[in-house]
């Protein structure tokens, strides 16, 4: 099974028009709720009907999942190096501007005290980290050569990667190699530029890009070796922390990475 193209993430919500009016106001184009269709339902193992909210950010799409039997809410005690932690980098050509609409909307900080520039040999972005008014986490991102990497325009422009938690990379590394996705440049993130985004103390981060076909957005693998991601028990679909890359093609499945973290193919 090849992960070609992400076609879409998906966020699980028990508060959809909270989060409705939240991405409304980072610059999302929200469209009218829909049925989840009932074989999609039964191949995720979710009993009862579901709605789901469809939105856009440039050229990518997040949608909102709501189930009629909810699961657990985001674990309050996870962080940054948390197993369960994965997070959504929205690009914006001022993550200053973006960053105060979020506030504004609700946004709760995971960095120290707002957006930080990381030194070059980390990529040399500006980024803040924080949560969606329901927990799910996501970063903005501002990159000192956008244009070289495609991205154009003013405002909130797309989505670059989604980033995740691996408490095994080489594990993690071939289960994404599996699927067709191709291993970028590791670079190995540390500093106090890094802990003030992280909101840790005195991380060391394995940044993993791992590509599809076409890209953007991609899959970026965070390997913690300080401090060690807390595990947690495996996030269930109807959990407030159980988002879904959704790839083109192939027949309708659910996986789990060997983190567990959930891919879902034929969307």
């Amino acid at each position: 099974m090849t992960f070609a193209r992400i076609a879409a993430f998906r966020l699980v919500t028990q508060q959809p028009e909270v989060l409705v009016a939240f991405y409304a106001a980072l610059g999302f184009t929200v469209g009218n709720p829909r049925p989840i269709d009932a074989d999609e339902l039964a191949m995720l193992g979710v009993m009862g009907a579901g709605v789901r909210w469809s939105m856009r950010l440039g050229e990518a799409t997040v949608e909102l999942d709501r189930y009629d039997r909810p699961g657990r809410a985001y674990p309050p005690d996870a962080n940054a190096a948390s197993i369960c932690f994965q997070h959504l980098a929205l690009v914006t050509d001022d993550v200053e501007a973006a960053w105060s609409r979020a506030r504004s909307a609700g946004a709760t900080l995971i960095s120290d005290a707002g957006p930080v520039t990381l030194p070059r040999s980390s990529g040399g972005v500006t980024a803040v980290k924080f949560r969606d008014p329901e927990g799910h986490p996501l970063e903005l991102l501002s990159f000192p050569d956008a244009a070289e990497k495609g991205w154009r325009g003013r405002g909130m422009l797309g989505i670059d990667h989604s980033a995740i938690v691996a408490g095994d990379r080489a594990a993690s590394e071939a289960f994404y190699t599996a699927h067709g996705l191709t291993r970028g440049d590791a670079t190995v993130n540390q500093g106090g530029e890094q802990a003030a985004l992280d909101g840790l103390e005195s991380p060391v981060a394995d940044v993993v890009p791992m590509k599809p076909t076409a890209a953007p957005p991609h899959v970026e693998l965070l390997h913690y070796r300080r401090p060690s991601g807390a595990s947690s028990e495996p996030v269930a679909v109807e959990d407030v922390a159980a988002t879904r890359i959704v790839w083109h093609g192939e027949l309708p499945a659910l996986l789990r990475d060997p983190n567990g973290h959930l891919h879902q193919t034929g969307g």
